[in-house]
């Protein structure tokens, strides 16, 4: 069996992450490190875990685990990977964004491989350490893709994204609060926001030169989830478009190309997304559905150590949605 240890386990990509190896047939979860909650059980923070697990939060790591995956805030990665130290052997998966970008996936002797499966999963496969995608990435990133693969993201795209209230952590803030996001709406970080470097730099793996992206994330009123709308120019009839997708993921086993419209509901509790496209006037509108916290953080991170290690991609992910 495969000895995983999580580190920061207390927050909601930490609760799904240990939810999921939990019902892996492959995992032992070796430890759980949390410098506030250690010697709590697990089940005390995360409540659908009660009967599940007797396993508590530790303040002591494992430097020999197989598999470590770091569910720490933004910049907290490198903090702990300056102060803690794992055999050579152990993979990393990073689910912050301390690696993502190419002029920064380096650590010690370290490098980290872009975690995206459907457009670098043979990297993945030999990857000792992974960045994992951000949410809002992972869903544009499969929005466009494939037109950067045909070369036709030459014009301005333009995209609209919304996540739930679990995209900005289990801390509370104003914006966060049930009585600021109940029967609201905003948007934050308009056309700056910071998963645009690592999305530029996945489209440009595969078309150099191509159109800008005005990107306008939104906070939704609704806890888990993100809903994105991306169009621009598109020369080929809605056939084409359909072709194209269908072809950049056919060996994809969770991103699937529905020629009916889509909605957030049925992907929410999987790791799938879901994919729509419209042809109108010459422009084509793909919509995109992710869960934030599944193939958007701990889902995603989950199919990436099964390749990993060379386990089926899809082990222990056989999810189900809830859409009443």
């Amino acid at each position: 069996m495969i000895k995983a240890g999580v580190i920061g386990g207390s927050g909601y990509t930490g609760g799904e992450l240990i939810r999921l190896l939990l019902h892996h047939p492959g995992v032992d979860i070796d430890f759980v490190f949390s410098t506030t909650r250690a010697e709590t059980r697990i089940s005390d923070t995360h409540t659908d875990l009660l009967g599940k697990t007797d396993l508590t939060f530790t303040g002591m790591i494992n430097p020999e685990a197989d598999v470590i995956f770091l569910c720490l805030g933004h910049g907290n990665s490198t903090r702990f990977l300056e102060e803690h130290s794992f055999s050579i052997k152990t993979k990393i998966i990073d689910l912050s964004n301390d690696f993502r970008l190419k002029d920064q996936n380096t650590f010690k002797d370290r490098s980290f491989v872009y975690g995206l499966p459907e457009l670098y999963r043979e990297h993945i496969t030999k990857a000792q350490n992974v960045a994992n995608p951000g949410c809002f990435a992972t869903a544009i990133q499969l929005a466009l893709l494939p037109l950067a693969k045909a070369q036709l993201l030459n014009q301005e795209v333009h995209i609209n994204a919304t996540t739930g209230s679990t995209g900005a952590g289990v801390s509370l803030s104003p914006t966060t609060h049930f009585s600021w996001r109940e029967n609201n709406m905003s948007h934050y970080k308009a056309f700056t926001h910071q998963h645009l470097g690592e999305i530029n730099e996945s489209l440009e793996h595969h078309q150099h030169g191509k159109g800008p992206l005005w990107f306008i994330p939104n906070r939704g009123n609704f806890t888990r989830g993100i809903w994105v709308t991306a169009y621009t120019k598109f020369e080929g009839s809605l056939e084409d478009a359909q072709e194209l997708y269908k072809a950049y993921y056919k060996e994809a086993p969770f991103t699937h190309v529905s020629e009916n419209p889509i909605a957030l509901k049925p992907v929410i509790n999987t790791n799938n997304c879901h994919l729509h496209l419209m042809e109108h006037e010459g422009v084509l509108l793909i919509a995109s559905a992710i869960d934030n916290l599944l193939k958007g953080a701990s889902g995603q991170a989950v199919q990436n150590m099964n390749l990993m290690l060379g386990l089926p991609e899809g082990e222990g992910l056989s999810l189900k949605s809830s859409i009443f």
